[in-house]
């Protein structure tokens, strides 16, 4: 008989499917069109209806499920009964067909950090560009990124009337990443992928010191990665702080799955161990390929300005 699963795997089939539900939910609040729009420390830092629902629904799911894990999320919300439409149970099984890699085999749940945040690019989703709005489950293990799934609920919107809408990528290292074309940036050219409403002073001499050919503003840091994997974008540079463990655990295991690189901008690794600090203070230097050649064109001035 087959030895069930390891850990890892029925955690991230799960979350594969928590997310598809979650990505039900985004598009039910906005066809419902009361977003519940709630300012948190600010016009640009936006909580909506989907946001609070879709974070109730994805760890009070995975919660059920691997009661011992521990779930940090974005939103600070009661945590008081979820309502059943919300809890999903579902797996992916074609996820728990693939061996585990050795290393990971042994997990316990309460070894485990799962980092959520319900709606990457909320703000932008309350202006109505879809395309730039995630949902991030990302699962840490000895304070690293090892799994993560990035599901965009508005994948295709612009398809037309007919076409399926959204989808969802996942990746474990030593696995891969699936879901998604890996396809590399144009060879020597410097894409420079970055912050649409956070932006400033020394976000913006970071990016004139990378002399890049263009320079793409979008929302969203799940957005911004997939625009590497993608080969939309070489470089995802963001000097400044702003950006938080939820925002980057998922999308730094895609990333990290197909061979890409992700750190702050001094060149030091995040960490996810659920003691850590939430804001990733330095900011974020991010590529698929040629990190060195970007990480070598930081400023000193830019550097010494980000306090880890």
């Amino acid at each position: 008989s087959m030895a069930s699963p390891a850990l890892l795997m029925r955690v991230v089939a799960s979350a594969y499917s928590v997310a598809e539900r979650a990505a039900t939910i985004v598009r039910n609040v906005m066809s419902a069109g009361d977003l519940g729009i709630v300012e948190k420390a600010g016009p640009n830092d936006l909580q909506t209806k989907a946001d609070r629902l879709v974070q109730m629904s994805i760890c009070a799911s995975l919660a059920r499920k691997f009661p011992k894990v521990t779930i940090i999320g974005e939103e600070e919300l009661p945590t008081h009964d979820v309502t059943e439409d919300l809890i999903e149970d579902g797996h992916c099984e074609e996820i728990l067909k693939k061996p585990c890699p050795a290393q990971y085999t042994g997990i316990k749940e309460e070894e485990l950090v799962i980092w959520v945040d319900p709606l990457d690019g909320t703000k932008e989703y309350t202006e109505g560009l879809l395309d730039h709005v995630t949902v991030l489950i990302g699962i840490a293990y000895g304070g690293k990124a090892i799994a993560g799934v990035i599901n965009q609920p508005y994948y295709n919107y612009e398809a037309g009337p007919n076409a399926v809408l959204g989808r969802t990528i996942w990746g474990v290292l030593g696995i891969g990443a699936f879901g998604f074309q890996l396809t590399e940036a144009p060879a020597g050219k410097h894409i420079v992928i970055t912050t649409r409403s956070h932006s400033n002073a020394l976000v913006n001499e970071c990016i004139t010191a990378l002399n890049p050919d263009a320079v793409i503003r979008v929302g969203g840091a799940g957005n911004k990665v997939v625009q590497l994997i993608e080969g939309k974008a070489s470089a995802y540079v963001f000097a400044s702080p702003g950006c938080k463990k939820w925002d980057t655990c998922a999308p730094e295991a895609i990333l990290h799955a197909v061979g890409g690189k992700i750190t702050d901008i001094r060149g030091n690794p995040f960490q996810y161990n659920k003691e850590v600090k939430h804001m990733n203070s330095a900011g974020v230097l991010a590529t698929l390929r040629n990190y060195d050649y970007y990480a070598s064109r930081i400023p000193n001035t830019v550097k010494e300005s980000l306090v880890p």
